[in-house]
């Protein structure tokens, strides 16, 4: 197979060749990371024909999954990635086993009171969402100590992201940072969970290799091997490498697109490993992948990332990785007008 054609799969799989509704795409790809509300919302808006910020939040919930990161998916795969410890601690308010968390030098909370918190949050919740410093205003008056408060509120997660990963909260899928009560779900036991999902990666994020598995998945390569054994994979080889993937039942006729606007942090980009990446050349990985851990919204042409856009109210400005020709633009220009009526300016910058 050559490596356009494996573009064009790896492009398909993940609808953005032919658009398709957004709750297929967020089950396809196991969601879409959302760090930064606005990231999710376009990776929606270039895949499905429904992902308007207006019915943004219709059926999806947001929460910690793959790889420890924040996504939107669908409400009805929480039990898919609500799967801690084999379901044992759903729903658990009982916090005296060690965790990553308590283990920390800084770490201020006894399981007591932390169980004692976890109940002043659940009952301030009820029929209600809440922000951060609303919940954190909430515990200080009922005692809730400094040192306990960065505990519980620590901005990577702590106490808050517990009560997350075990069932208890969601994510409001806004960007800024609120907190719900989850629906009750039964978790999908640990192992039949991640087999779910490798499964769904090799269909909408494949061909891969081994490699860009570990990498997606943050795994380990005999891990990704069991999946394998244990999925209905076929193999492709390109460019001395074997991909993996499972048939999805489309064809593959369609033609490589003149131009996406790839969202930050897209699925395209970390499906797979970046150094290996088909569409983004390694000179050019730092202009993407930042070294502060974040991923550029990249310009996709042709199939080869030749730069980065940012949108700001009704301004967009490209930097490319080299000077843009006057075709160029005019592409970059078409695909800015296919997704925003309101641009006043597009400026390309090198």
């Amino acid at each position: 197979m050559t490596t356009e054609e494996l573009k064009i799969r790896q492009l398909a799989n993940q609808h953005l060749l032919t658009p398709t509704d957004k709750l297929t795409v967020l089950h396809d790809l196991c969601g879409v990371q959302a760090q930064f509300m606005a990231n999710a919302i376009h990776s929606l808006k270039i895949r499905s024909d429904n992902g308007q910020a207006d019915t943004f939040k219709d059926g999806l919930v947001k929460n910690w999954t793959v790889r420890g990161t924040v996504h939107v998916f669908a409400e009805d795969d929480l039990p898919l990635f609500m799967h801690c410890n084999n379901g044992q601690d759903y729903l658990r308010n009982d916090w005296r086993g060690k965790s990553f968390w308590n283990q920390r030098a800084a770490w201020a909370l006894t399981p007591e009171r932390q169980a004692y918190f976890v109940d002043v949050i659940l009952a301030a919740l009820q029929g209600t969402e809440l922000t951060r410093e609303e919940l954190k205003t909430i515990c200080r008056k009922k005692g809730m100590t400094e040192p306990e408060e960065n505990s519980m509120f620590d901005p990577w997660g702590g106490g808050i992201r517990e009560m997350c990963e075990r069932g208890f909260l969601n994510y409001v899928v806004q960007e800024k940072k609120a907190f719900c009560l989850a629906p009750v779900f039964t978790p999908i036991p640990e192992q039949e969970a991640k087999l779910e999902m490798a499964r769904r990666y090799f269909i909408y994020m494949g061909p891969s290799t081994v490699h860009d598995a570990m990498y997606y998945f943050h795994t380990t390569a005999t891990q990704v091997k069991e999946w394998l054994s244990n999925l209905p994979v076929s193999t492709v080889d390109c460019a001395g490498k074997t991909y993996y993937y499972i048939d999805s039942g489309q064809t593959y006729d369609q033609e490589m697109p003149k131009c996406l606007l790839l969202a930050g942090f897209d699925q395209l980009l970390l499906a797979h490993e970046k150094k290996e990446s088909l569409f983004l050349h390694p000179e050019h990985m730092r202009e993407i992948f930042s070294l502060a851990g974040i991923v550029m919204p990249a310009v996709l042409m042709d199939g080869e990332v030749v730069g980065r856009w940012k949108k700001k109210n009704k301004k967009l400005s490209v930097t490319m990785f080299s000077t843009a020709t006057q075709r160029e633009k005019n592409i970059i220009t078409d695909a800015v007008g296919a997704l925003w009526d309101d641009i006043v300016s597009i400026t390309f910058d090198e």
